[in-house]
């Protein structure tokens, strides 16, 4: 298993109608996360610990919130919010 993001539920329940250009920049941060989080839970599959709690990413043009999963090696986005 690799690390990766994903939306959660799905892509049409987060981010349905948000402008092109903030959704670039939810994906681009969120690629930031997953890097981040691959290079602190090196062998996330394995991890025993109670996780991490629902964290905020600010971006140009919004806010969203996601859930780092390090025994499912990914960073779920939840919510999105454009200005």
């Amino acid at each position: 298993m690799t690390w990766r993001w994903e939306y959660n539920p799905d892509e049409e329940n987060v981010i349905a109608g948000a402008p092109l250009s903030f959704v670039a920049q939810v994906e681009e941060k969120a690629a930031e996360i997953v890097r981040a989080a691959a290079a602190l839970y090196l062998d996330g599959t394995a991890y025993q610990g109670i996780g991490e709690k629902m964290k905020t990413a600010d971006i140009e043009d919004g806010i969203f919130w996601y859930l780092v999963v390090p025994r499912d090696e990914r960073v779920y986005i939840l919510r999105v919010q454009s200005l």
